[in-house]
């Protein structure tokens, strides 16, 4: 057992974050007890624990995300460095990063939190609610929804409670708010719906079946790409772009790539898979093939010209479809971008002489971690998996508190085809 001996009022923070964690790490490892009752009561003790960390640790997230420290680390955003770096879910980072964003703005919800008297469920059912309310109206917003919390309320009804408050406050502003969810439709057919606005816009949801993704990913994605260095839209705003050109018809040709067995397509049973990853039936893969047409993608040499060394700077269009079978996201490890919406990139670089435009010379990453490897250089680790695809790793940045690269060879460059990358503490 480690002792931990720690002057509370004299210790920095980090010191603190060090005792906590080596008391978590003892507590991990012991069993629970044997009465029910002390369970129970140990429960409810160690949760008020962990909430108050929770409004510490809405304060780090906070001064990472003003500062932008995660992009020094190979982070595009807080968001991802969320959930790459700490292993969040999609609604736990977006839960945690909105308290931290909102925190300010709430000191009576962040001063309760604090002192343990509120939960931090609680705390983000709060900052969700008032997350798109202006400053005047904020206050009114927390005080109200803690009169809530205060008279017994619980999370899910404050947070209808927080929902009526944004329609009352949209109706007062004449503004329209953002229709209910629909009711629960199955999985096995498409469906979309859509409900004008005041102001002449349009909501849009639904569900597309994996045949239909396929489509929609084929025609929508190529378009959805960044349109260079300077295209600040985010994803979202890229893709109502692209289904704008295709509704207005700027846009003509879907590409669907499905990636399957000869047996597959003449009547085999064997599941074919997107280039995402994404599995389907064969019987779709057949379907899918009958109205899209099928042009067979030959990884090698053979009749597609894959290796055109260095008197071509760009990839070929063939080099590309191969890639993105090859990599469903990023091939930075921590990145979740599509392959469909990434930049080739020649590993080794093809300005330095080092990387032909050669198939097994490229890979696909993001725009962002595409810049941020030739400028950062020494922050990226190659390897090579056991199929022979590049990984790429985010190391520190110089001078760092964290853990060191031990792969064989310097970052920025490759090992041997089973080379294999390691970290340690």
């Amino acid at each position: 057992m480690q002792s931990v001996t720690v002057d509370l009022e004299a210790a920095s923070t980090a010191q603190l974050v060090d005792a906590v964690s080596a008391i978590a790490a003892e507590l991990a490892q012991r069993q629970a007890p044997e009465s029910a009752a002390a369970c129970l009561e140990l429960t409810e003790t160690l949760a008020a624990a962990c909430d108050m960390q929770e409004s510490a640790l809405a304060g780090f997230i906070r001064r990472v995300d003003a500062t932008g420290e995660q992009k020094r680390w190979g982070f595009p955003s807080t968001r991802a460095w969320l959930r790459s770096r700490l292993g969040m879910r999609e609604n736990r980072t977006t839960e945690r990063l909105i308290l931290a964003r909102q925190r300010h703005r709430l000191p009576r919800v962040a001063e309760r939190l604090a002192a343990g008297e509120l939960s931090y469920g609680y705390a983000a059912t709060v900052a969700q609610s008032v997350a798109r309310l202006e400053d005047t109206d904020c206050a009114g917003a927390e005080t109200t929804l803690l009169g809530f919390v205060d008279q017994g309320f619980s999370a899910a009804k404050v947070a209808v409670f927080g929902r009526r408050i944004c329609d009352v406050i949209a109706e007062r502003d004449g503004k329209e708010a953002v229709p209910g969810e629909d009711v629960k439709r199955g999985y096995a057919k498409s469906w979309i719906t859509s409900t004008g606005s005041l102001d002449g816009g349009r909501y849009i949801k639904g569900w597309l079946n994996a045949e239909d993704a396929a489509i929609w990913d084929g025609t929508l994605a190529p378009l959805a790409k960044p349109a260079g260095p300077d295209d600040h839209r985010d994803a979202g705003e890229r893709t109502a772009a692209a289904l704008s050109s295709v509704l207005s018809g700027g846009h003509k040709t879907t590409k669907v790539t499905v990636i399957c067995d000869l047996e597959t397509l003449t009547g085999g049973n064997a599941p074919a898979r997107l280039t995402d990853g994404t599995p389907i039936p064969a019987a779709q893969a057949r379907r899918i093939a009958l109205s899209a047409g099928v042009s067979p993608l030959l990884l090698g040499r053979g009749h597609t010209p894959l290796y055109l060394g260095y008197r071509e700077r760009f990839a070929s269009a063939a080099q590309r479809q191969v890639l993105e079978t090859q990599y469903p996201t990023c091939a930075v490890r921590e990145c979740e971008i599509p392959g469909t919406l990434c930049e080739v990139d020649h590993v080794n670089g093809w300005a330095l002489g080092n990387s032909p435009t050669d198939i097994d010379q490229l890979a696909l990453t993001c725009g962002w971690h595409n810049r941020f490897k030739h400028t950062s250089p020494h922050q990226i680790g190659i390897s090579k998996d056991p199929d022979g695809q590049y990984v790429y790793r985010l190391l520190p940045p110089p001078g760092a508190r964290s853990r060191t690269w031990t792969g064989s060879g310097p970052p920025g460059t490759i090992g041997p085809p089973d080379t294999t990358a390691n970290w340690a503490a």
